[in-house]
């Protein structure tokens, strides 16, 4: 059985059962054999854009016997999937700008449940979120090893609300026990401060939940 890493589980959590899942930079496709194996989604497609992880994922959907429910596919982004083929999609591992870049290049992604866990700039995601019509649903901060992660996913509503840059920073997080996360978080603002950029609004945010 697959077992999966802190931040890859807390992805999974936000799978709805039933789900048919893309993952999107599937790596070694851990995260939808976990899916199928659990009986959370009963069809998933795994897709990377590189031949070598999608090698590995083949392998691991061959050896669990899952050939007939998990697709794997050479994709660059969304481009080989087909609109109605998936409800959900996973992007997981990767920075938000390139998240973003796929989305954006993604013609029914307003369709999708959107599950992202970008390595760095969740603002950024956040911010192509509410700036497109969608609403943040759960807003998880989930430490792996020496990491802490946003993971975060939406539905399209079509609301667009006006959002200021706490927003963008926080989110919908409503668990703030992770003092480490907001720490390192605080440095990056003071930081970015310093070259003329008004965060102060966000600072004083972040300084509250410290």
């Amino acid at each position: 059985m697959v077992s999966l890493s802190k931040r890859l589980n807390a992805v999974a959590s936000l799978v709805k059962s039933g789900s048919s899942v893309a993952d999107v930079g599937t790596d070694h496709g851990y995260i939808p054999v976990y899916l199928v194996k659990n009986n959370i989604s009963q069809f998933a497609v795994a897709m990377d854009i590189n031949e070598k992880p999608l090698a590995s994922c083949k392998s691991l959907v061959k050896d669990e016997g899952l050939e007939s429910v998990i697709d794997t596919r050479i994709s660059n982004g969304l481009e080989k999937l087909n609109k109605g083929e998936c409800d959900t999609v996973i992007i997981a591992g990767m920075g938000a700008e390139l998240i973003v870049d796929i989305l954006s290049s993604c013609d029914f992604v307003k369709e999708l449940h959107l599950i992202l866990q970008p390595m760095t700039h969740p603002e950024i995601a956040r911010k192509y979120l509410y700036d497109n019509g969608f609403e943040i649903n759960n807003d998880i901060i989930v430490a792996d090893g020496k990491h802490s992660y946003s993971v975060f996913d939406a539905n399209y509503t079509g609301k667009i609300v006006t959002k200021t840059l706490k927003d963008y920073f926080l989110g919908n997080i409503t668990d703030f026990s992770n003092k480490e996360y907001f720490l390192h978080l605080l440095n990056y603002l003071n930081n970015k401060s310093k070259s003329g950029a008004d965060l102060s609004d966000v600072i004083s945010a972040v300084e509250e939940i410290l």
